[in-house]
């Protein structure tokens, strides 16, 4: 499904830690990188710096690991189009527990 962007001027990053709201400061890593020849490669999701531009081809995943507690991340690919950008990635988001 292509969904439609919302042009900001804060950086990718700062979005995501200002939805994750009071588990901001357990977000210790950028939001995501674009994905390549290499997997890990610009663009970065971490500053204002970075341009998306049509055609990239981008990881969001966003992380919350709260020492002693809980760890989280989600990863989704996406395609950044024109005007928007499209999930390509079709994993389920179910929850499920790994206990050590």
């Amino acid at each position: 499904m292509e969904r439609q962007a919302k042009p900001r001027n804060e950086s990718t990053d700062w979005l995501a830690k200002k939805e994750l709201k009071s588990y901001a400061d357990y977000f210790g890593h950028g939001l995501g990188h674009g994905l390549g020849k290499k997997v890990h490669t610009a663009p970065w999701l971490k500053t204002k710096k970075s341009t998306l531009k049509e055609g990239d081809i981008v990881t969001v995943e966003p992380g919350v690991y709260i020492p002693g507690v809980l760890g989280i991340r989600i990863e989704d690919d996406v395609h950044v189009k024109r005007n928007g950008y499209r999930v390509i990635s079709r994993l389920p988001k179910k929850l499920f527990e790994i206990r050590t």
